[in-house]
This record gives C-alpha cells, sequence and structure tokens, in this order.
C-alpha cells in the first residue's frame, strides 16, 4: 500500500475541531485535495447516463439531498481511478443509501457495476453484510460505529489498485481486494453474479444513492492517488 495518511482528514473523520464544511483548508490543498461539491450547486455532477443532473436534487443548508420519491441517482462528471474519499452524511430514521465507485455507464442502475459503500440506520434491522460502512451484500463492517439519527457521520473510502478500505467515524471497518479469488466468490455467490459488469470498472464515477429515504450528503472531498 502507498497510501500516506493526511492528518488533516484524519482529525476531520476523528471529529476534530476543522473548517466549515464544503470547505478546503490550505492544507487539504496543498495536499491535493479537491471539492466534489461546492456546498451550493450540483456543479460536477450528474445523472446516470445523463449529461446533468435528476432536478431530485437540491442543495438544502449546504447538503445535497434528493427526492426520495423520484430522484435518480446522482454520479460525478469526472471518472475517477485511485483515489481517497472524504464525505459526510446522515441517514432518516430506518433511512437507507449508499455510495457507489468505478460506475460505469451500463445496466439500468449504479449498483450493477459499482461496489457500494453501504449507508444506513442499522435500526432498519438489515443483516450484517448491510449494514453502514460495509461493501453491500459482500463485506460486513466489523464493527458498528454509526451516530445517532440526525447527527452527521464521517466516511472515508480509499481505492489503491483494488485494494479497498472503508472507514467510519475514525475506525476502519471493512477492508478487501477487488478482484481476488475472495472477492470473486463473495461476488459469485450474491445477487451481484447476476451483472457481469459489477467491480469491472478500473476507473469510473462515483455515485450518491436514492434508495427512497431521506438522505444528506456534505463536504465531500477527493484527493487522487498516483
Amino acid at each position: 500500500m502507498k497510501i500516506v495518511a493526511v492528518a488533516i482528514a484524519m482529525a476531520t473523520l476523528a471529529g476534530g475541531a476543522m473548517a466549515a464544511p464544503n470547505v478546503l483548508t490550505p492544507q487539504e490543498k496543498a495536499a491535493g485535495w479537491t471539492l466534489l461539491f461546492d456546498g451550493k450547486t450540483t456543479a460536477g455532477w450528474r445523472g446516470f447516463k445523463t449529461p446533468v443532473p435528476d432536478p431530485g436534487w437540491t442543495v438544502k443548508v449546504g447538503a445535497l439531498t434528493p427526492d426520495p420519491e423520484h430522484s435518480k441517482d446522482l454520479v460525478t462528471k469526472a471518472d475517477y481511478e485511485d483515489f481517497e474519499l472524504i464525505f459526510e452524511w446522515k441517514i432518516s430514521k430506518l433511512g437507507n443509501s449508499g455510495v457507489m465507485f468505478h460506475v460505469i455507464p451500463v445496466g439500468d442502475e449504479t449498483y450493477e457495476s459499482g461496489p457500494e459503500y453501504q449507508i444506513l440506520d442499522n435500526a432498519r434491522g438489515e443483516p450484517p453484510l448491510e449494514r453502514a460502512g460495509g461493501l453491500f451484500a459482500l463485506v460486513a463492517p466489523a464493527m458498528d460505529m454509526t451516530k445517532p439519527v440526525g447527527e452527521w457521520n464521517s466516511s472515508r473510502l480509499i481505492v489503491d489498485h483494488n485494494h479497498v478500505q472503508h472507514w467510519l467515524n475514525g475506525m476502519k471497518v471493512a477492508e478487501y481486494e477487488i478482484g481476488s479469488p475472495t472477492f470473486n466468490a463473495l461476488v459469485g455467490s450474491s445477487k451481484f453474479r447476476r451483472w457481469p459488469q459489477f467491480a469491472t470498472g478500473r476507473a469510473g464515477s462515483i455515485a450518491l444513492q436514492n434508495h427512497g429515504d431521506d438522505v444528506a450528503f456534505r463536504n465531500l472531498k477527493i484527493r487522487v492517488l498516483k
């Protein structure tokens, strides 16, 4: 692994007092971070397989939010290969959502190609493989690190040459290797086996999912890994 932890990001994930949401600090800029969300608009985002974002996605109090009943998933205009992503999210009571990566424009839904960092109110009662912080339906989180409903959670997703880490509120909760025999066996015994394009994109968009529940995203920052 060639990951070098950035102190500014770790302090944010651990709940340290940092800059206001949706703003890059001078230290973050120097470390190569860029904003995916400016806190005001959907600039830099589009719909899945469409050039413009679904109008159901709006900005409320500095956070991206979908219309739970009508919004399609929101995806980045740019593709990303190896990267470190940090973001904050909060979910409604018993709510469900997710963040997909390496999404490619095939199939009908973003999750048919993009592995999913699961977002969930764990009180919903989903099985371990579907709980917050894990790789949805494939790798369970090692522990429940979620905050109470209504509070902001801090997540970190690292994708480095197929080696992936999921962090939640300062703790690493899942780790796996895309394309490894273990990973392929997990996919082969899951619902994802029906989509041959799943986890095959070496690069792709990052997607914010609307699963039909109120969810909010903010402080989305990314650092491309060389």
